[in-house]
């Protein structure tokens, strides 16, 4: 079944899902009704509109895009907090006023040109490249969308086009504009800098109790405890339900024997090959051996070494030449071989070594066939055995009555917060599927039987909420420990900060950087070479961005990005690029600096019509979108 479907996924079916997807962003988002709703419109631009149902679509789209770009699934609390709801809510308003003012200048796309944009879409090609019907109507079919429904989308598309080509196709940065860009990205630094660590402003006197209990009501909020759930679960995998005592000792033998190869290992021998270039010769060679003449010597003849000839250790399937591969092995060790016509000529050969074959006896691989077998059993088991499951659970079974009737595991999670961690903030250890667990544990509520999650391979996991522990404030005395090491660090961050700006003063009112670095006993660095997009392992981004920040002569502080130190620098110089042309800037970038240009036009366009066409959204019809 899985082999089916990731035959299903790589078929120009499943490759043309994402090209509706993606069509029904063209330009900007969805625009118009691709279902029908009863929700009441989102947003309304004229006579165009945006329904609940559009609203919600290209919601869920997004957070599709944005939970595979992540690796986890995004909770509706990390959804918000993305402001994914008003970036999808801007793209919808930005297609909608475009439709609307596509509709009042009557733009429209001729049949045959519709006809033309969907043909020439790859997802709807068959085999032969060219367009499918078939195929179209297959995959529309399989989404739920009929193909007037495609094809209306496709030509609002195409008139939202219109308008975006003759707003912002041809745009192009000025020549000067580039140049610049190309002196700003080119120019490279000299910066002087002298380390402050942390060293310099210890040891530190801890606190009174009082000011660390001061401290602590003051960051109250950074010691609060999460929300944690108390979650339930049962895996159901072929590792769990396979039992090999019901395979027989006969069931073993017989695997053994129709699967021997598997535990031979076949004889192996060091061969050598001496090649000739004709049969006379070759035999002349031969027959020089009976007088005294030994293989080493034909071999230093030809003004080789004996590992030139070597071919190593081969088994018979190694050598591809069957008449070379049967002479070899034929003979006995240290044996010559009579003249052999090989593939590529005569030959010569000689074995050194022979590892005879092997094989494990049945007895050392019993146990291990035993537990194959009862694997393989037990994935021919699996969905009957999920059917049993659900069969008792629908019958009122607990999941742990159901877990001990198929005699699986019920196993517990005693608290585990969003981010999988338990109460002392180490990750929850050998749970199964563990982020996909703990998301789908907080959509859901105690009690509440859950479709069970499919787990890679093949294989289910059953869980429930079984306890839900609210966040809560932590006291003082749980936290102790951890809100002294926070301030320690804080007033050590203090601390040197103070002493980082104070010889910095130093620096811009006298003293040198050499002088600095003698008083606090460090050693002044040089960099030379510094470019402003440099990824710079010792000064880090914040360091680089600090040092383009100032002119030549400037001074400034910035944080060790590999500990606790702080950076007092100077810029010693700055180089201008000899050459900085618009032609030395790389493709990627003229081409962003001119979508950018694109998009600014775009976004005024976007932005008057707005005002035009007084835009209203309804905001509590998004916000029954989003529940539903």
């Amino acid at each position: 079944m899985l082999d089916s479907l990731r035959k299903a996924a790589s078929t120009w079916a499943a490759k043309l899902l994402l090209g509706i997807l993606v069509l029904s962003f063209a330009v900007w988002g969805i625009s118009g009704s691709l279902l029908t709703s009863t929700n009441g419109e989102v947003i309304t631009a004229g006579d165009t509109t945006v329904t609940a149902v559009d609203y919600r679509l290209a919601y869920d789209r997004r957070i599709a895009e944005l939970s595979q770009q992540l690796g986890t699934r995004l909770t509706r609390e990390q959804a918000v907090a993305f402001g994914i709801d008003e970036q999808v809510l801007s793209q919808l308003t930005a297609g909608a006023v475009l439709d609307e003012t596509a509709r009042k200048m009557g733009l429209g796309v001729s049949r045959d040109k519709l006809a033309e944009l969907t043909a020439a879409d790859p997802a709807f090609r068959g085999l032969d490249g060219r367009f499918d019907r078939n195929q179209f109507e297959f995959v529309l079919s399989r989404v739920g969308m009929r193909p007037e429904d495609y094809l209306k989308n496709r030509e609002q598309a195409a008139a939202r086009q219109q308008i975006v080509d003759a707003v912002a196709t041809g745009v192009s940065a000025p020549d000067e504009l580039l140049r610049n860009v190309a002196r700003y990205r080119g120019e490279d630094r000299t910066v002087e800098y002298v380390p402050l660590p942390r060293s310099a402003v210890e040891p530190i006197e801890p606190p009174s109790e009082e000011e660390l209990k001061t401290w602590f009501e003051e960051h109250k909020a950074d010691y609060a405890a999460p929300e944690y759930r108390k979650v339930e679960y049962v895996k159901l995998e072929a590792e769990d339900i396979a039992d090999p005592s019901v395979i027989s000792d006969e069931q073993v033998e017989e695997y053994y024997n129709a699967h021997r190869a598997q535990y031979t290992t076949p004889e192996r021998r060091t061969i050598e090959q001496l090649n000739f270039a004709s049969t006379e010769e070759a035999n002349t060679a031969r027959e020089s051996m009976r007088t005294g003449t030994t293989f080493e010597d034909l071999v230093g003849r030809q003004g080789k070494k004996i590992e030139d000839v070597s071919l190593g250790s081969l088994t018979r399937a190694d050598i591809p030449d069957p008449a070379i591969s049967d002479a070899a092995f034929s003979l006995a060790k240290d044996q010559v071989s009579d003249v052999v016509q090989g593939s590529f000529g005569p030959v010569l050969l000689r074995v050194t070594e022979i590892t005879p074959e092997a094989v494990t006896p049945l007895d050392e691989v019993r146990e291990q066939i035993r537990q194959q077998l009862a694997l393989d059993e037990a994935n021919r088991l699996l969905l009957d055995t999920y059917d049993q499951y659900e069969d008792a659970r629908a019958g009122g079974d607990t999941m742990q009555e159901a877990a001990e009737k198929l005699r699986l595991t019920m196993r517990t999670i005693a608290a585990v917060d969003r981010q999988g961690n338990k109460p002392d903030g180490t990750p929850v250890e050998n749970a199964p599927n563990l982020p996909t667990l703990v998301g789908e544990a907080f959509d859901s509520e105690v009690g509440v039987e859950n479709p069970p999650i499919n787990l890679t391979g093949s294989g289910f996991l059953f869980y429930e909420v079984a306890e839900i522990i609210p966040a809560r404030d932590r006291d003082f005395a749980e936290v102790r420990d951890r809100v002294l090491a926070d301030w320690t660090d804080a007033e050590a961050a203090s601390r040197l900060d103070a002493r980082a700006k104070e010889l910095e003063e130093q620096l811009k009112n006298s003293k040198t950087l050499d002088q600095l670095a003698a008083e606090i006993g460090q050693e002044k660095v040089v960099k030379r070479g510094l470019k402003r997009e440099a990824s710079d392992a010792d000064l880090g981004q914040a360091g680089v961005e600090a040092v383009f920040s100032v002119a030549k002569g400037g001074t400034g502080i910035f944080s060790n990005p590999a500990g606790d130190a702080r950076f007092i620098f100077q810029v010693t110089e700055v180089f201008e690029p000899a050459a900085a042309t618009a032609e030395s800037l790389p493709n990627d970038v003229r081409n962003a600096i001119n979508q950018g240009l694109e998009n600014d036009l775009l976004n005024q366009l976007v932005t008057r019509l707005q005002a035009e066409q007084s835009v209203t959204v309804n905001r509590t019809a998004m916000q029954q979108a989003l529940a539903f």
